[in-house]
């Protein structure tokens, strides 16, 4: 049964100015079976205008369910914390429960805000309350979610992966508690308010991709303050199924727009035997020693504090190329140096500016790579993808971690006017179906530590759009496979008259053929005289 309802962010007293709205609503699109009302439903001034609906000389349109205060000053307006009928057609749910309706549709509900003390205020929720919920509903026989949860705060972290919330700093702003609570509950729907804004968040996934079954989404929705002068939008109108009656198939598809779940990150970072990056202070030379002060070798020049003991990376086996603490490295292709990463020209390069992003200290892959090791291969991969766009090339990654000890990322220029992403992609994919290697389209937002675990052999492709391929290796694989595939840039030879021994057709055939120009006598950097 298809059910219609309306949710409301913080009313704060103005009852006949929500109920009127509701009443509009009503008028236009026909009734709605039940008003969800977050935030504060009462506020300061609230005793008049509510002592009209108490003794009944004014009555909600239609069933009106509201959470708990959020503050010591509208205590008194809630007499028990069980819940309770406040006034006709205006029910208190209670300070954390589960209500479930005739039509089989389940709400969770979580009064109040995060205590900040112990013991925890009456207008509070502690850990406790939010486990005894988690409990209550996970100890179900076959629970996959709920339908609608409803509370106050907005979840921390809830904007990662996400399109912007505007002014509000999702990082800063709402409770661990309740992205806790959302992570485990999985609803269908998620309504928050209290801070003044409207943000429809874009959907969630609730699975892990390629590793999970798919389930449901879940869409976080807060809303702003009833009458507010901005106009932000405070009422929200939705038809929803109750899940125990929707085909399974149908519950579990995804909108194009899906993004990663937010509160994964937050569990993955909290994974013990996560590698902590070394702290820069590994290296045998300076490439800026003329510029400032060398940098210290074993880390005694850091002053008089004590070192922080932090995990360092795996060390390798054997020697390694690609450490840069290692003499082994070729140091006159670096071409930049971060804290964590650095930049070097490849040896036998596809094309003069093919370069690789490298983690200074010893991982594997990416998906074995500290938070601050990743977040500054994102900020090196920005700044290629301008510097490549304004030489009128788009760059193509590639990871091969098969047969390799130090994480390699593969950064190709193409130029624009050569081929497209959409050829780059058709072009990958073709080459592993001729392989009978399966390349799978990654969905977008979706994150490469979500598809594979440390330690799993894979290949992984990253068009400068955001689009990504994926292969998990289970037996042989091709090393020079990704090298195979990409383009070198355009050069002025027709097809009939070239003499080079190519696998696909000349670049000026591209357009006609459809394929993209390999180069198998380069395949092998290691057999290329370049940089020799």
């Amino acid at each position: 049964p298809l059910s219609r309802r309306l949710a409301c962010g913080d009313v704060e007293g103005r009852l006949d100015a929500i109920f009127g709205r509701v009443r509009a609503v009503q008028a236009k699109s026909g009734r709605f079976d039940m008003l969800l009302c977050v935030g504060n439903f009462f506020g300061s001034t609230s005793e008049a205008e509510w002592a009209e609906y108490r003794t009944g000389t004014k009555k909600a349109p239609i069933p009106t369910y509201v959470l708990g205060a959020n503050n010591q000053d509208t205590l008194s307006y809630f007499p028990d914390v069980s819940g309770c009928e406040l006034a006709e057609n205006i029910t208190y749910l209670g300070r954390r429960g589960v209500y479930s309706g005739c039509s089989g549709l389940q709400v969770a509900y979580l009064s109040g805000t995060e205590a900040q003390e112990q013991p925890a205020p009456a207008h509070s929720f502690s850990p406790k309350d939010v486990e005894e919920l988690k409990t209550s509903l996970l100890s179900t026989p076959n629970f996959r979610g709920v339908d609608i949860l409803l509370t106050s705060p907005w979840p921390r972290d809830v904007g990662t992966f996400a399109n912007s919330a505007g002014e509000i700093d999702t990082k800063k702003c709402g409770s661990k508690l309740v992205s806790d609570l959302a992570a485990s509950l999985k609803p269908r729907y998620h309504f928050a308010a209290l801070e003044k804004a409207y943000y429809e968040r874009l959907p969630y996934r609730n699975h892990t991709v390629l590793q999970e079954t798919p389930q449901h989404v879940t869409r976080f929705i807060a809303l702003a303050d009833v009458g507010n002068t901005s106009k932000k939008k405070y009422l929200y109108a939705f038809s929803i199924v109750p899940m125990s009656s929707m085909d399974p198939a149908e519950l579990v598809k995804q909108p194009q727009d899906v993004t990663e779940n937010p509160y994964r990150k937050l569990r993955k970072e909290a994974r013990p035997g996560r590698a902590e990056e070394e702290p820069a202070c590994q290296f045998f030379f300076d490439l800026n020693k003329h510029q400032g002060k060398k940098r210290p070798s074993d880390g005694k020049e850091r002053g008089n504090s004590q070192p922080k003991q932090a995990k360092k990376p795996p060390q390798p086996t054997g020697p390694c190329w690609f450490c840069l603490a290692s003499p082994e490295v070729e140091k006159h292709l670096v071409v930049s140096i971060g804290t964590h990463c650095y930049l070097a020209l490849a040896k036998g390069g596809l094309l003069p500016d093919h370069v690789l992003i490298l983690p200074i200290g010893h991982y594997q892959s990416v998906v074995d790579l500290s938070s601050e090791v990743l977040e500054e291969v994102t900020k090196y991969k920005a700044a290629l993808k301008e510097f490549f766009r304004s030489k009128g090339k788009r760059y193509v990654l590639f990871e091969r971690n098969y047969r390799s000890q130090h994480l390699q990322l593969q950064v190709i220029p193409v130029p624009l006017d050569l081929c497209t992403a959409e050829d780059i992609k058709e072009s990958f994919i073709t080459q592993a179906q001729e392989q009978q290697i399966e390349l799978l389209e990654l969905p977008e937002h979706s994150d490469i530590t979500q598809v594979a675990q440390p330690g799993t052999p894979y290949f992984y492709v990253e068009l400068d759009t955001g689009e990504k391929l994926f292969h998990r290796i289970r037996g042989r694989f091709p090393l020079q496979f990704g090298r195979c595939v990409v383009p070198p840039a355009r050069c002025d030879v027709t097809p009939a008259r070239c003499d080079v021994t190519l696998t696909r057709l000349c670049c000026r055939a591209v357009l006609a053929s459809e394929a993209l120009l390999a180069r198998p006598e380069r395949a092998d950097w290691r057999r290329c005289p370049a940089e020799r």
